[in-house]
């Protein structure tokens, strides 16, 4: 109704005939519009993007729901965290039919903190038993009488204050990994991020990790742990911290500069559409409630009863001059973005494999050719691939069609003939994704490309999981008996 009767609110209308602010003819002729190619015109003038551009409005959403889907922290590794901090505390799990486990009894130590208040206040309460729980929320969905955990429940958050409590001073102490592709010889810091705007709320928050060895000092995802095992050799050395961190620190700044103009560009976005629609709304108000004051105005004059609307328009008149003062103070200040200095989380060591196995070496050339290879053959099937394997998703190309439903393609490459292995964070994207994500081998990369294409690989292929290293190795019949082969590209 409000977007046929365009500058009308009906129950306005109402309002004005029972307090005889207008002569009810008026009124009904108000509300006998005419929509013609004019009036249509008009509507679109002034109400731009809610009614012209709905379909821009959905692809944005749509994009921004794939790119939240993308960087979701996934169940597993919620779970997995959640296993180690429950039995480091004292807790004891419940083995169920996959995929849930039970709970008989809460450990005192986390029971201890839900009890303060504040924690109730913002979580709820805790259970003493949880017979049935599971970390998926689609699960959760289907098994009405399974409970789920994650962030925000009570028990999980217990168990990570616990945990912060106890071990957050175990950051700074630093721990070794290894690096099954044996590629990686240094440390890797991390940093915390905060952007706040001019109303002194949070804008922004972001991990950031930086990678150093002898020779290279560069950015790397915070997510690249995930592709680590647990533990590793270290030979004895002194290690300078502060010396460290005094390098790092310039390119921390850096990135946080570059995520404070991120968050400005969208903020500016923001405030454009807010100065477009929400400013010209509230003038145009004040201008129409001018000019219907000065007809009550004169009106009164002529010995109209009219001062009860009269009071009421001036009054929703300031309200709206004063909307509109803080609402352009409210912009500039959402505009006026700070950061303050990146706060050192912690840092580890990484090791390199020491012989790591043939399915996990790689050469960055041969890499190069698959990536290539891949990018084309999407290019030549009407799709737009882009190149994201430096943000660790657990995939390589993000590639789009017409529908923009994003295809998701993780590349390996070999340079004759072999098994390829998948990272713990690409298998297990690959089995949220499912349909959504497919594994493109390129073999005989150094001479003549042969593209093998898995769709769905999580369900399609059987790989023998290598625990110790955190790899899924996918041996060379596996892959090729089920894959799709393209020849030439």
């Amino acid at each position: 109704m409000s977007e046929v009767l365009y500058t009308k609110s009906l129950s306005q209308l109402l309002i004005e005939a029972a307090s005889n602010a207008r002569h009810i003819d008026e009124i009904l002729k108000d509300i006998d519009v005419k929509v013609d190619d004019k009036y249509i015109e008009k509507v679109k003038e002034n109400l731009g993007e809610s009614l012209a551009t709905r379909y821009i409005d959905y692809t944005r959403i749509k994009e921004m729901a794939n790119r939240a889907r993308e960087h979701r922290l996934i169940p597993e590794y919620t779970e997995s965290f959640f296993h180690k901090a429950f039995l480091k505390a004292g807790g004891r799990l419940k083995e169920r039919k996959l995929p849930f486990i039970g709970i008989d009894s809460v450990p005192y130590e986390i029971r201890r903190i839900s009890d303060e208040i504040d924690f109730k206040k913002s979580h709820g309460e805790l259970l003493k038993r949880y017979p049935k729980i599971t970390f998926d929320k689609e699960v959760a969905f289907k098994n009405q009488d399974a409970e789920f955990v994650s962030f925000g429940h009570p028990l999980f958050e217990a168990t990570l204050s616990w945990i912060e409590k106890n071990y957050s001073h175990c950051l700074t102490n630093g721990a070794v990994f290894t690096d099954p592709d044996g590629k990686l010889n240094g440390n890797i810091l991390f940093y915390e991020g905060e952007v706040k705007d001019g109303t002194g709320a949070i804008a922004g928050m972001r991990l950031f990790a930086f990678y150093m060895d002898q020779v290279n000092m560069r950015p790397v995802s915070p997510a690249i742990v995930w592709d680590f095992a647990e533990g590793g050799k270290l030979t004895p050395r002194d290690i300078n911290v502060e010396e460290i961190k005094k390098r790092v620190s310039p390119i921390a700044i850096n990135k946080l500069k570059d995520y404070r103009e991120e968050i400005l560009k969208e903020r500016i976005r923001q405030a454009e559409i807010k100065e477009k629609y929400g400013i010209k709304s509230l003038e145009y108000f004040i201008v129409k409630l001018d000019g219907e004051l000065i007809e009550l105005k004169d009106r009164k004059e002529q010995g109209e009863l009219v001062d009860l609307p009269i009071r009421n328009k001036e009054e929703r008149k300031e309200s709206y001059e004063r909307a509109l003062i803080e609402l352009k103070k409210q912009i500039e200040r959402e505009k006026n973005l700070t950061m303050s200095m990146p706060r050192f989380l912690g840092m580890i060591r990484v090791t390199p494999l020491e012989k790591p196995d043939a399915s996990m070496r790689s050469n960055e050339e041969i890499e190069q050719i698959g990536m290539n290879t891949a990018t084309e053959y999407e290019i030549k099937n009407g799709r737009n691939p882009i190149d994201v394997s430096s943000e660790n998703l657990g995939f390589d190309i993000r590639s789009t069609d017409k529908s923009e439903m994003p295809r998701y393609i993780e590349v390996k490459a070999r340079a004759a003939k072999g098994a390829v292995s998948l990272t713990q964070n690409e298998w297990f994207k690959a089995k949220r994704f499912k349909d959504d994500y497919y594994l493109y081998v390129v073999l005989n990369a150094s001479s003549h490309p042969e593209l093998y294409i898995i769709p769905n690989p999580a369900e399609n292929l059987i790989p023998e999981e290598r625990v110790e290293i955190v790899r899924y190795v996918l041996s060379f019949d596996e892959f090729t008996r089920k894959g799709i082969r393209i020849d030439t590209i």
